[in-house]
């Protein structure tokens, strides 16, 4: 049946009843890829009414969704809006993340294989809950857009080779809807649901790569490792079924990445990183995710020498070129871009906080875990993040981590700095200190591996 966006559509005789669709699901039962076309169709056009998609978001969490439904489920709603085309020559890739802490490795990743010949129009997200957005932390960049059209986007792909962009409302209509509806009716946490969210998204992209970093552990939307492993070997499965070559690694997200927590101060890190500096976790995933999408898009002969390819780009000045082109087709001036990506950076363009105060040790040790949820929660509390949809973003606000994993601390010695705007609550540098866990210094201290799994 044709695709109809009309919201005034009736269902027409001879077509399935939902209610009939509903009771097949909640006895166990499987969907026909018709029937999820129809399911996808309705909730589009929204003859399925609020009630119904509660219902049916329900029953797909408690029943679960077999492959072939999923892979249905995925491809009708890519096609429930529009399906970006690019040139045949184009070799498109994307990354996603599950979401973290600290996480900004889509800043210097998509500008590093940029500059090796992929094309990354990666479509990304706001900050919401624990976990930050990269386009929040792209807009305490002044001037930065995160709002392209279509031909914008062709025009900074074909220039650049890469854009950071928001989504628009043609791209998958109908999982702005049943996102918004798990949001209220607790089936957020349903593997089938995310894997078609996250897919059908990468889909309309019309990607030929895709590597997926998912994250598990006390920071991270997943916290137990056997979920976070269905999730990855879902998404491997259903990506391959739709003809994306896919690759998900599980990277562990009880400590933040890298040093800072917060917008404008994860910029900050970023640009470090496209100057082969910077934290070495950010550089692992970094070099790891754009090995796997080089050679999933066929530019490097295995993900070791993607892996390698990608060092030097960050260290050849490539991708930090490639970034501050992108940075002005987005919106910023040439002259805060340049000053951003020069060898000598102005970081003094980003936003800063009004006040930074230290945060003593109160015993020695080497750093064993500084909790990534706990650090989460301060910078949201400082107002790094929204904890409601519209909330005012503090753009220079957040953590910076002076010691990290593996680093010995003294007693009364600075071990964190929060940048802040308003006065400190009185509870939360006790919070913060609660997020630290020291080792004794006489212990020996082994890091614990940061990619623990790859599924492909």
């Amino acid at each position: 049946m044709p695709l109809n966006t009309e919201a005034s559509e009736v269902v027409e005789e001879g077509e399935w009843r939902v209610s009939d669709l509903l009771a097949i699901k909640s006895n166990g039962g499987e969907w026909t890829e018709d029937q999820v076309a129809f399911l996808v169709r309705s909730i589009s056009n929204k003859s399925l009414d609020d009630c119904q998609l509660g219902a049916m978001l329900m029953a797909i969490k408690l029943r679960g969704m077999t492959d072939r439904e999923t892979v249905a489920l995925t491809c009708n709603m890519r096609d429930s809006g529009s399906v970006f085309s690019w040139p045949k020559e184009w070799i498109v890739a994307d990354k996603h993340s599950t979401g973290g802490v600290g996480d900004k490795v889509s800043l210097p990743l998509a500008p590093a294989v940029a500059a090796l010949g992929l094309k990354v129009p990666m479509i990304s997200g706001r900050g919401l809950g624990h976990t930050g957005g990269t386009l929040d932390k792209l807009e305490s960049i002044p001037g930065f857009r995160v709002s392209l059209n279509v031909s914008e986007m062709q025009e900074a792909l074909d220039k650049v080779g890469c854009c950071i962009v928001g989504q628009t409302a043609d791209i998958v209509p109908a999982d702005r809807r049943m996102y918004a509806a798990r949001d209220v009716t607790s089936t957020v946490k349903s593997t089938p649901l995310i894997v078609s969210s996250i897919v059908s998204k990468k889909a309309a992209e019309s990607v030929g790569a895709l590597v997926m970093d998912v994250k598990f552990g006390h920071g991270a939307f997943m916290k137990d490792r056997k979920e976070a492993e269905e999730l990855a070997k879902k998404i491997v499965s259903v990506s391959k079924n739709m003809g994306i070559t896919t690759t998900a690694l599980l990277t562990d997200m009880n400590n933040p990445i890298g040093r800072t927590v917060g917008n404008a101060l994860e910029v900050r890190e970023a640009l470090d990183c496209l100057r082969g500096q910077g934290p070495a976790d950010l550089l692992e995933l970094v070099t790891h995710l754009g090995g796997e999408l080089l050679a999933g898009g066929g530019l490097a002969a295995s993900v070791e020498d993607g892996r390698r390819a990608v060092d030097r780009a960050l260290n050849d000045g490539s991708a930090r070129a490639t970034f501050c082109k992108m940075l002005q087709k987005q919106g910023v001036t040439e002259e805060v871009a340049t000053s951003l990506c020069a060898d000598q950076p102005d970081y003094s363009l980003l936003p800063t906080a009004a006040q930074v105060t230290k945060v003593p040790a109160t015993d020695s040790g080497v750093v064993m875990n500084v909790d990534a949820m706990a650090l989460a929660k301060v910078s949201l509390a400082l107002g790094a993040g929204r904890q409601r949809v519209g909330q005012t973003i503090h753009y220079g606000v957040g953590v910076v981590l002076l010691k990290v994993r593996g680093e010995r601390v003294s007693q009364g010695e600075a071990w964190a700095e929060l940048h802040h705007d308003d006065p400190l609550p009185k509870d939360l540098v006790s919070n913060i200190q609660d997020a630290l866990t020291l080792y004794p210094q006489d212990e020996v201290f082994t890091k614990p591996t940061l990619i623990t799994a790859r599924y492909s």
